[in-house]
């Protein structure tokens, strides 16, 4: 049992859309509670480089965290959107096979999607296919209506606003450099803010840093033989489509090793972008790398199998997003990992490792799953 008395009930370590999701839930339960973000802004990483899909839940291996929490997640996020005035919209999802093998492997998607509990996939046929999206090649295809897109920034300037409303505080450019459990139960935290040093205590302690749980994860409390997850990064780069489209829909090709393939989707204006490849990288580094014209080669190569008429010279450098990923290359994508203190043996700890997609979809339910971990005993 806890016996010291904290300098703050909850501290959140990550200002990106998870941990803002979990510290708003926290002050609105009456918390004191604030997150540290080693950045100048919120949600500068992982959450602001996404495609900013909100998805079905279509893809994940049934009873895994990124099923469940993206198909509940993906309710909750709509219902909050609309609720608090973020821009959201529901366009609908076509997964398209080009090959009689890629239509194989639409069954066993459509067969994992209807285990995880998302009914409303339908089989679209060649024809069925080019009366919604003319300009789409494909032999066969799954309709996902309930996949749509959302603004992240304006999500998570909600949830920021959620957790000030409440008394909570976000402390931007601050450095965690060392957390400790004291003999009362209470973490102590070292951070580094403005060139100073200091230390805080708190009860309860959720880590949620994306890209920075590389770092943070090894000096976490634990009880051997626990052992945190080592992460791994994957960039990937986006391209933006010069001018108008008519695309309707978002697009997506079957699924490669790494990432759901270099697809289609949509802005809240209406603009068409492609991505994301898949390149592993040992650093945190967005520059957008052209490789002398080689990575636009392969993307209209990916792009073309399914829209044909893609234009030449049609596609501009957009950005660029690291995945934080707890498999390698080469090997099976992994769920999500969430250690609470059944997982390491420290009560009141939370730490969050490869929070890639669905993680944006699956944001507010991961958050109240968060804090169930804290409140058992």
């Amino acid at each position: 049992m806890t016996n010291g008395t904290a300098d703050i009930e909850t501290v959140v370590i990550g200002g990106g859309v998870i941990g803002l999701a979990i510290a708003a839930e926290c002050a609105k339960a009456g918390q004191e509670t604030y997150v540290l973000e080693r950045r100048d802004a919120i949600g500068q990483e992982v959450s602001s480089r996404s495609s900013e899909v909100i998805h079905a839940g279509i893809y994940y291996p049934k009873q895994s965290l990124k099923a469940r929490m993206c198909v509940e997640g993906k309710h909750l996020l709509y219902e909050y959107a609309r609720r608090r005035n973020v821009p959201v919209r529901q366009l609908g999802k076509l997964v398209v096979a080009t090959t009689a093998a890629e239509a194989d492997a639409l069954d066993a998607i459509a067969a994992r999607a209807k285990a995880s509990g998302v009914d409303d996939i339908r089989t679209l046929e060649r024809n069925d296919v080019h009366a919604i999206e003319p300009d789409i090649a494909a032999v066969k295809a799954l309709f996902s209506p309930s996949t749509g897109i959302i603004d992240s920034h304006g999500l998570m300037s909600a949830l920021e606003n959620d957790l000030t409303e409440c008394g909570g505080t976000i402390v931007l450019e601050t450095d965690v450099g060392k957390v400790s459990r004291r003999p009362d139960d209470l973490f102590e935290i070292e951070m580094t803010s403005g060139g100073e040093t200091t230390t805080v205590t708190t009860r309860n302690l959720y880590a949620a840093a994306g890209l920075g749980m590389a770092g943070l994860g090894p000096m976490l409390p634990r009880v051997e033989p626990y052992v945190p997850p080592t992460l791994h990064f994957a960039k990937g780069h986006y391209f933006a489509l010069r001018g108008p489209a008519r695309f309707e829909h978002l697009v997506y090709p079957v699924p490669v090793d790494g990432g759901l393939g270099t697809h289609l989707t949509l802005d809240m204006q209406g603009s068409v972008r492609f991505g994301p490849d898949v390149q592993w990288v040992n650093h945190i580094d967005h520059a957008f790398d052209e490789m002398d014209g080689l990575r636009l080669a392969e993307f209209e190569r990916s792009i073309r199998r399914y829209w044909p008429g893609l234009p030449n010279n049609a596609l501009a450098p957009g950005y660029t997003g690291i995945r934080p990923k707890i498999s390698r290359q080469g090997e099976p994508a992994q769920d999500f990992a969430i250690h609470g203190p059944g997982t390491h043996g420290i009560p009141h700890l939370v730490a969050l490792y490869g929070i890639e997609s669905p993680g944006l979809t699956s944001s507010l339910a991961i958050a109240r799953h968060c804090i169930a971990l804290v409140q058992t005993p």
